[in-house]
């Protein structure tokens, strides 16, 4: 019998001052067996980098680790055109080239203590794709899986390259760095 998701609620006061977005989100997240409360987190903060997109268009989650052609995130249009593709990892740059012509913007995620070691290896290859590839602090992510409760209230303050989020015992600055922007 195949293992079942844990089913995550997040309400999340999100201040972007870098985009002047102000929002109440409210997302049901699904963690699939295999993946760390940490990815689970790099997968909320990327959410909420991009939540200012257009209304017009659907960002959402998918199903991820469970559908190995889909990005852990997606914007899509309303009529159903791949307008973003965000994966959260290390992928192969086989399946980023995919995403390129896919999307018509692609970006990756990398949040963990192995990030360095794969982006110097895949850096010459991705250098070449319409691609933003970015790096959140490993240690920062690992602090946000302590805010984590099957139900949790956060608020969220992105300013700059940092991310200051608040739970209801603790708080976590999360950090990233640009490696590539498309």
């Amino acid at each position: 019998m195949a293992l079942k998701p844990t089913i995550y609620k997040f309400k999340i006061s999100l201040s972007d001052l870098n985009n002047d977005h102000f929002d109440s989100l409210n997302l049901t997240i699904a963690q699939h067996p295999s993946e760390t409360l940490a990815r689970m987190m790099a997968r909320v903060m990327a959410f909420c980098l991009h939540a200012h997109q257009d209304k017009e268009q659907l960002l959402t989650f998918t199903k991820g680790l469970s559908a190995v052609e889909e990005p852990d995130i997606w914007l899509k249009g309303l009529d159903d055109q791949l307008h973003m593709w965000i994966d959260i990892g290390e992928p192969a740059f086989e399946r980023m080239k995919k995403a390129t012509r896919l999307a018509k913007s692609t970006y990756v995620y990398s949040f963990n203590a192995k990030s360095d070691v794969w982006w110097k290896q895949a850096q010459a290859q991705f250098d070449g794709l319409d691609i933003s590839v970015v790096r959140f602090n490993w240690d920062e992510v690992q602090g946000l899986s302590a805010l984590v409760s099957r139900t949790v209230e956060l608020s969220v303050t992105i300013s700059g390259e940092s991310a200051y989020v608040a739970g209801p015992v603790d708080q976590v600055e999360v950090n990233w760095q640009v490696l590539q922007s498309n």
